[in-house]
């Protein structure tokens, strides 16, 4: 396209002289959110081999690409719940075609033979923000995962199942307590019993959460079910603003008999996050998509959620694709 040829793309690895940069074309984005400021990004760098790149238009700061190399593929991001291109409302759609192009080639020249793209679910942008998808599609990405997330509009919420308000009343009979706080020592014993049955552990330790949780105080919310001075049951929630989000939750043994979980995120959707436009529970898939857990879902639909794909794409960069379909 004509257009095309008057615009100039360039592509800068990300450094330390950039994070101001960075984190300006963050804010500023249309699907960006905190999980990618750098503070947030970089409190577990040493597990990963940064790749993330910002973006240039005619020598102008106009998108970031948050991502990690691992072997012979670049990952956007592997210690991030999703990734993908971060841009404003400036940018126009071949403009994103054309920075897709420059993404390619930059990280060819470097060796890399495919790029795993995490994208952003639509309700966790601030304005419609699909450019990126239409890229994928004209790169020919394949996608390779799709996990399901469950999550309520809140202005046109469904209603509560019977079944979640059973369970609702029985905490609310005994006088349980709804509190906020800091608590992550207690929150964290609570949450690793609870993921020992699966043979799993937090993604996050007790002094990472407290560091983030300094780091984003607004942002970064814990709250707990409590039985006068003992926590049975909490939940971490990422507040994005219009969108808020559950990143971790759990309950102990006899809140689970109380209904305690049931009593708190019944709590925090008509009462802390009643004013969000989405209530995010998160996914119920395992497997990279192709296992549901049926349980876990029906307690998040008995609330009123539904379905939203959070899905990943992988572009085969190893040849020449860009010929044939940029």
């Amino acid at each position: 396209m004509d257009t095309m040829n008057k615009i100039v793309i360039e592509i800068s690895p990300y450094s330390s002289e950039l994070k101001e940069t960075w984190n300006a074309l963050v804010l500023s984005s249309k699907n960006g959110c905190f999980l990618h400021l750098r503070e947030y990004m970089d409190y577990h760098s040493h597990r990963f081999v940064d790749q993330s790149v910002v973006v240039f238009k005619q020598g102008k700061p106009v998108a970031a690409f948050p991502c990690n190399q691992d072997g012979e593929q670049v990952i956007s991001h592997g210690g991030l719940t999703f990734g993908g291109l971060l841009y404003g409302n400036t940018l126009h759609a071949v403009e994103v075609l054309e920075i897709f192009k420059e993404l390619v080639n930059h990280f060819q020249k470097r060796g890399i033979k495919s790029i795993i793209y995490k994208t952003i679910p639509h309700v966790f942008h601030k304005y419609p923000a699909e450019e990126d998808l239409y890229a994928l599609f004209r790169l020919g990405a394949q996608l390779y995962r799709r996990d399901l997330s469950s999550v309520i509009q809140m202005e046109s919420r469904i209603k509560f199942s019977d079944s979640r308000k059973c369970t609702m009343r029985k905490s609310a009979k005994i006088g349980i307590e709804i509190r906020e706080g800091d608590f992550f020592v207690e929150f964290h014993h609570l949450l690793s019993h609870a993921l020992l049955k699966f043979g799993l552990v937090p993604v996050h330790t007790v002094q990472e959460l407290e560091l983030l949780k300094s780091r984003f105080q607004e942002n970064i919310r814990l709250f707990g079910a409590f039985d006068g001075e003992k926590l049975l049951a909490g939940s971490i929630v990422y507040d994005f603003g219009h969108a808020a989000h559950v990143q971790y939750m759990a309950s102990s043994d006899y809140g689970r008999e109380i209904g305690t979980l049931d009593y708190l995120l019944g709590h925090l959707i008509e009462n802390t996050f009643q004013t969000r436009r989405y209530f995010s529970f998160g996914i119920s898939t395992v497997q990279e998509g192709r296992q549901l857990n049926e349980g876990l879902i029906f307690q998040k639909e008995g609330f009123g959620a539904r379905g939203v794909a959070c899905d990943f794409y992988k572009i085969d960069i190893s040849g020449d694709p860009l010929a044939a379909t940029l």
